[in-house]
């Protein structure tokens, strides 16, 4: 139990503080020397630095974003796993990965190092579950697209895609990979953890949604009005 423990509170560490590392802050103040903060929808993430600061920032804060979630659920496991941290008695570490991708999205979104002011954390939670589990990640990304492109709402898209995780999450592990119930059920509820913060983290568009004043996402212009989503 000391090793769950101490896994789970390493994971925790690692995973929050990398998540605090904003690649749209580091990079728009890099080559911009600006503040994303200060424009735009002030939200410190990909698509308001693609609609202020053009793509090539944008592709920037994309690799960076993503290469985080990775990075926290890989080290993460890592650990765990010299630590021997499974939950017994079967040793399963994967739960880990799951954890480690929620405090990633966390420190994302109140990052410690810029006062606890970030994103929406949608591309670090879908950069984690490219690590956790591949299958899920090209099933969300497909739900992700496929929304995006008939309605243009990035923010419908994002809150679609983590309506779906838990759901996909249990049908994958106890249908698909035959896991224990158990260890199902757990994926499932830290799964849904993770889709309900980054929902969560929407709620103001989800009112412009139900407004109809939700700004629509385009890549012809970066002066149009989009509103940030990640």
């Amino acid at each position: 139990m000391i090793n769950i423990f101490l896994s789970i509170t390493i994971a925790a560490v690692i995973s929050y503080f990398l998540g605090s590392c904003n690649s749209s802050i580091i990079i728009v103040k890099l080559l911009k020397n600006e503040d994303i903060r200060n424009f735009g929808s002030h939200n410190a993430g990909l698509t308001n630095t693609l609609r202020c600061f053009g793509k090539k920032c944008a592709v920037i804060t994309l690799i960076g974003d993503l290469s985080k979630g990775i990075i926290a659920v890989t080290l993460s496991r890592l650990f765990c796993y010299l630590l021997n941290g499974g939950l017994l008695p079967d040793n399963d570490t994967h739960y880990i990965g799951y954890i480690a991708g929620f405090f990633a999205i966390i420190g994302h979104i109140f990052p410690a190092y810029y006062g606890f002011k970030g994103g929406k954390g949608v591309l670090v939670g879908v950069s984690a579950f490219l690590a956790v589990d591949p299958v899920m990640f090209a099933l969300l990304m497909a739900i992700f697209i496929i929304v995006l492109s008939a309605s243009k709402y990035v923010s419908l898209a994002s809150i679609t895609a983590s309506v779906c995780c838990p759901l996909i999450t249990f049908f994958l592990h106890f249908f698909a990979y035959d896991d224990p119930l158990r260890y199902s059920v757990l994926y499932t509820v830290l799964a849904f953890i993770m889709s309900y913060t980054v929902i969560f983290m929407h709620r103001s568009n989800i009112q412009r949604l139900k407004n109809g004043t939700e700004n629509k996402f385009s890549f012809k212009s970066k002066k149009l009005r989009v509103e940030e989503e990640k």
